[in-house]
């Protein structure tokens, strides 16, 4: 097994990180601030390049990921496999997999959904772009991290799937804190509340994975902050204007995020919008008291 290259080793490159180690893959990685258990650091992108023929990108956006990868390019061998699981830009993807072919570099984009509960049990969603058979030869590199891979299309396509995922994800979270904080204003049991949620028609991933546990107290931190929920909504609003279809949804979750961000919430986990919703409401929180088993 080859060492495999990880570029940005927070949140959720520090996860996917240890279960490569944990799959039995060496892995490389730099990050200027984060490290990962079992990780052999390396002091430059560029030297991650040089390590390693499969290198993978776990970054904020494209602002990030432009000059790190134009760090890495000159030091990484012809057939090099670089696979960006950012949230980015299609275009810049789509620019950089063009510089990437120049130097006989294969670059796929690689968007990731599930969160960091997922990168820790290695239940990601990955919608990728690029090569097909590029990436069904790194597929035992991805078993680790993910359980399903769906191929997309051309480079760009993978991202362009994530941004439209996220933008759900955005929707959904959003109204649903709204909801609970509704629900707690109007004297219901929020338990109950989402079981009838979660059996009816108004069901969600927020309703049914993320809010029964911040109802007892678990925001499953570690996750997407407000500040980059805010960034990904807006890379979706700049590719609908690209595409020429109107983008009319999407205020509800740049206000909702935005705000949050500007009550001191933009750098902790999105999960917590629902606090500062509660805030705006007076003070709500909608963690309920623990349930009394009967003696």
């Amino acid at each position: 097994m080859t060492p495999v290259g990880m570029i940005g080793l927070g949140n959720m490159g520090g996860r996917m990180a240890r279960r490569l180690v944990d799959a039995g893959w060496e892995v490389v990685g730099y990050d200027p601030v984060a490290g990962a258990e079992g990780v052999t650091k390396a002091a430059s992108p560029a030297e991650v390049a040089q390590r390693c023929s499969t290198v993978l990108l776990s970054l904020p956006d494209s602002t990030v990921v432009e000059p790190v990868v134009r760090d890495l390019l000159p030091a990484a061998a012809p057939g090099t496999t670089v696979v960006d699981l950012s949230t980015a830009s299609p275009e810049s993807t789509v620019a950089l997999a063009r510089e990437a072919a120049a130097q006989g570099v294969t670059y796929l984009d690689a968007g990731i959904s599930g969160g960091a509960a997922a990168a820790e049990k290695g239940t990601l969603t990955i919608m990728a772009g690029g090569d097909a058979a590029v990436l069904d030869a790194i597929r035992p590199v991805l078993a680790p991290l993910a359980a399903t891979v769906h191929h997309l299309g051309p480079v760009g396509a993978g991202h362009t799937a994530k941004l439209l995922n996220n933008f759900l994800n955005a929707v959904t979270l959003a109204a649903t804190a709204e909801v609970m904080v509704a629900g707690q204003r109007a004297g219901l049991d929020l338990r109950t509340l989402l079981a009838a949620i979660n059996g009816g028609s108004g069901q969600s991933f927020a309703s049914s994975n993320r809010f029964p546990r911040i109802v007892e107290g678990d925001y499953l931190e570690g996750g997407l902050t407000s500040r980059l929920m805010t960034k990904d909504v807006t890379l979706y609003t700049e590719l609908l204007a690209r595409l020429g279809v109107p983008s009319l949804n999407a205020a509800g979750p740049v206000a909702s995020f935005g705000m949050a961000a500007h009550l001191g919430y933009g750098d902790v986990i999105s999960n917590r919008v629902v606090d500062a919703l509660g805030d705006l409401a007076g003070g709500v929180r909608i963690q309920q008291p623990a349930t009394q088993e009967a003696s």
